[in-house]
């Protein structure tokens, strides 16, 4: 087990419309599809820094939709929300995606995972459907903090011999 992968993700603009970030996570990949995708999980590590998160709704399935907002130090309530268009368990999730905040950034989301000897790779790519969507999406300390909680919740769940616990 690697002792941190903080600050590891590899973010990418491919294009003027999209963002792709890579983070590998130290766990078998059913568990990390499932700290992806369910509400009792998401609410442990989704809002960065020390946010609050307030709403949690998730709904898996195609055509299922998801809410999910956390609420910042000075009171700004931050929401996301989308629908599930494809998911393929454990390796694959296709959804729409929104941030309320910035209406003109939705986005589709695609996130793939792969694991090989126990270590997960987490791909997301978020496809804006024009260049000032993505362009708000430029500052990623956030997102990069969601995914260090993430990490650490995902140690709380495996023991050193890489047995997963409490799921």
């Amino acid at each position: 087990m690697t002792p941190s992968r903080h600050g590891s993700a590899v973010i990418e603009f491919p294009s003027d419309l999209e963002i792709v970030t890579t983070r590998e996570f130290d766990a078998p990949i059913e568990l990390v599809f499932d700290v992806l995708t369910k509400p009792e999980h998401v609410r442990n590590w989704f809002a960065p820094f020390e946010d609050k998160m307030t709403v949690c709704s998730i709904d898996l399935r195609v055509g299922g939709k998801y809410h999910m907002v956390f609420v910042t130090d000075d009171g700004t309530e931050c929401s996301f929300r989308g629908t599930y268009l494809e998911i393929e368990r454990p390796t694959r999730i296709v959804d729409t995606w929104l941030f309320e905040g910035w209406p003109d950034a939705e986005a589709v989301e695609t996130v793939d995972l792969h694991e090989t000897d126990g270590v997960t790779k987490v791909k997301m790519n978020l496809a804006f459907r024009d260049q000032a969507g993505r362009d708000h999406m430029t500052t990623t300390d956030g997102q990069e903090d969601s995914w260090d909680k993430m990490e650490d919740y995902l140690r709380s769940l495996v023991d050193p011999s890489g047995t997963v616990s409490g799921t």
